[in-house]
């Protein structure tokens, strides 16, 4: 047999007939009746008569090993005791009884009975059909063993198929591939390989574009330092070959490759680490399409599994070729390990992918307001720190709660995506940085400016007037008046102006005397066209009276709403079962525990913790993050302070308010 053999398809099993010599043989007891019945046989069977024990001694049979044996019993003598003590181990043979009264009736424990006067074609006929029915019988009892041996191969199979199925993670699914390769074979060592795409950088005219990335080893037998590698994809190598053509190269012996291969065992391993490769398998792993995805290396096939290889003549004791068996488990599995990596492959791609998306969506909110840049960053790190050390403490409130990293990252997300909604708020009302509009204070603005041009005039037209009517002592006494009349009055027109701007600034406490803007409302002036306005209009006293913030009610909703929306976009996400509670935790994480919050009013027991603890890092950053249009940055420990107003009133959590304060999980927004 050439040292390289090729395994495309399970070997032939070999039939039960084959494993038996084609001479069975035929006992009987010397000089009983049936000796004669036996003698014709002779040609066709082996003879064998055995001596007839002394009384009260036992004689041991010859061993019948794997030969079929008919034994023919003197039913009259007490032959048939006598044998079946003699073969009662035996799996092979069968008992024929000789009837000394022609009787053919059966008796207990015999195959058949015949008379004594059978002719030599019915004896041969009885005979034929007993060892007929011994090779049956082995037949049967070899395939139930071939049975429960495929059945202990597949359930072995099927249970590392399970525990490859929940590894997700690619580097802990390639260990465990190699690993349960290994011993499913009773291989000392092994390698695997990855199939990769070359980079466009590295392709040459002409070339493939692929080449091997030696991933990993394992080896029971000696430990050295390890770095993964690229090499060729040609088929001067084992790995190589096995890759480009997808078939098995099974070598008894890795140093006796016939000349006529086109690949060779590389010995510098052996060199450099004092191993000693005999006995190699290497099989692809391919995926569902045929396609080679890796290539599995195994090395050096052990009797003993505990046995280490640590001297040429352990080896020499211990290794043997992987057998058909071994070749055809590794197959199997090179096939679990595929679908496996694949699936594992393409999990990642599709977080990947995700992770993508969220980072898109968070660059979207920030765009649509770029003043919150960095916000649901700030938040995610804030509200994932919080979250891990409500996964450690062993004592409080949530001594009992416990995240799993499924749920680690569904935080995280929720946090990152917690104002996606912000997109289908309006733009003006999204980032509006004072209680009025641009357009809004520059109209008033204007209106002043024109309040200032027509005292202006009134006051010139007046001085006209009065050196015109009045002597000039007079007239001058009289300007002067007016002069000092009208500084007086534009110094309290431009004090109004100065309450309105005062008044347009957004506060981020409830504060603000609003009497001096519905005072400067009552004030009037008369357009071109003569007719009487408002300084200022009902609209804008009402914005400009806001005594929080820079939202009015109506426009305050608008902006709440973008919880609705976050919540409507997130449904429409197909999640896995790991981290479906997202749209739930988003939509509860302006809600407050006396139930004062919003979309929804919730109260405490609605409220999912993941979005209680998403709702103090999300305050706190919207409080102290930097400067925006609509409001000054507050300095930390002010926000904390305002943090601390709403526990006392009910909003939220003291114990998570409690371990964010004291874990100084704040400081986590600086890291952004």
């Amino acid at each position: 047999m050439d040292a390289a053999e090729y395994v495309d398809r399970p070997p032939l099993a070999h039939s039960a007939h084959s494993l038996m010599p084609q001479r069975a043989e035929i006992w009987y007891l010397e000089h009983s009746l049936a000796e004669p019945l036996a003698r014709p046989l002779k040609s066709r069977y082996a003879l064998r008569a055995l001596a007839t024990p002394p009384p009260g001694k036992r004689t041991s049979a010859p061993h019948p090993s794997d030969t079929p044996v008919v034994c023919l019993a003197d039913l009259g003598a007490g032959d048939l005791i006598t044998l079946r003590r003699l073969v009662r181990k035996a799996p092979r043979v069968r008992l024929i009884g000789i009837s000394r009264n022609g009787s053919n009736k059966n008796v207990a424990g015999c195959f058949a009975t015949l008379p004594r006067k059978s002719t030599p074609a019915l004896v041969r006929k009885t005979v034929d059909a007993a060892i007929a029915n011994i090779k049956l019988a082995q037949r049967e009892r070899s395939a139930r063993a071939d049975l429960a041996r495929a059945e202990r191969e597949m359930e072995e199979l099927n249970r590392i198929g399970i525990a490859l199925s929940q590894t997700r993670e690619v580097g802990a699914l390639l260990n465990m591939i190699l690993a349960k390769a290994r011993e499913i074979t009773g291989a000392d060592a092994g390698s695997l390989y990855l199939v990769e795409e070359s980079r466009p950088d590295n392709l040459s005219s002409g070339s493939d574009d692929r080449h091997l990335r030696f991933k990993m080893t394992q080896n029971d037998s000696v430990q050295f330092p390890f770095t993964e590698f690229e090499l060729p994809l040609q088929e001067n190598s084992l790995a190589g070959y096995t890759a480009l053509h997808g078939e098995v190269i099974n070598l008894a012996d890795a140093r006796r490759i016939p000349r006529n291969r086109p690949y060779r065992f590389n010995p510098s391993y052996d060199e450099e680490t004092g191993y000693s490769t005999r006995s190699m398998l290497t099989l692809p792993m391919k995926n569902g399409r045929g396609e080679v995805i890796g290539v599995l290396q195994l090395i050096n096939c052990k009797l003993h599994p505990e046995a280490r290889l640590t001297s040429p003549e352990i080896v020499a004791r211990e290794v043997r070729p992987f057998s058909g068996r071994a070749v055809r488990l590794a197959l199997s599995l090179a096939s679990q390990a595929a679908v496996a990596y694949e699936n594992s492959h393409l999990y990642q791609d599709i977080e990947t992918l995700f992770e993508g998306f969220v980072q898109a969506s968070v660059k979207a909110i920030e765009q649509r307001d770029p003043s919150t840049s960095g916000h649901s960053l700030r938040v995610s790190e804030m509200t994932v720190g919080l979250a891990q050390i409500v996964d450690r403490v062993d004592t409080g409130a949530y001594a009992s709660m416990r995240f799993s990293p499924g749920q680690m990252k569904e935080i995280r997300y929720a946090a990152l995506l917690h104002d996606f909604g912000k997109v289908g708020v309006r733009e003006d009302v999204l980032i509006k940085a004072k209680k009025l509009y641009p357009l809004q204070i520059d109209l008033i603005a204007h209106r002043f400016d024109y309040l200032y041009m027509e005292m202006d005039a009134r006051k010139e037209r007046e001085k006209v007037r009065m050196l015109l009517e009045l002597d000039r002592p007079e007239a001058l006494a009289r300007i002067a008046a007016l002069d000092e009349e009208y500084l007086l009055r534009r110094a309290k027109i431009e004090s109004g102006f100065d309450a309105v701007l005062q008044a347009n600034e957004p506060t981020v406490l409830p504060e603000g005397e609003f009497d001096r803007l519905f005072e400067i409302a009552r004030q009037t002036y008369l357009d071109p066209r003569g007719a009487k306005k408002p300084l200022l209009t009902s609209d804008e006293v009402r914005y400009l009276s806001i005594p929080k913030g820079s939202l009015s009610p109506d426009e305050r909703i608008q902006i709440e709403s973008h919880v609705i929306h976050s919540f409507n976009f997130l449904l429409q996400i197909p999640w896995t079962r790991q981290i479906r509670e997202i749209p739930r935790i988003v939509r509860a994480h302006h809600e407050k525990l006396n139930g004062t919050g919003y979309p929804y009013k919730l109260r405490s027991d609605e409220i999912p913790v993941q979005a209680k603890i998403m709702t103090i890092c999300d305050i706190f950053d919207a409080l102290s993050a930097s400067d925006r249009p609509y409001k000054k940055a507050v300095a930390s420990d002010g926000a904390l302070n305002i943090l601390e107003m709403s526990v006392r009133d009910q909003e939220l959590d003291p114990e998570l308010y409690r371990l964010f304060l004291e874990a100084k999980i704040f400081e986590l927004a600086d890291r952004v």
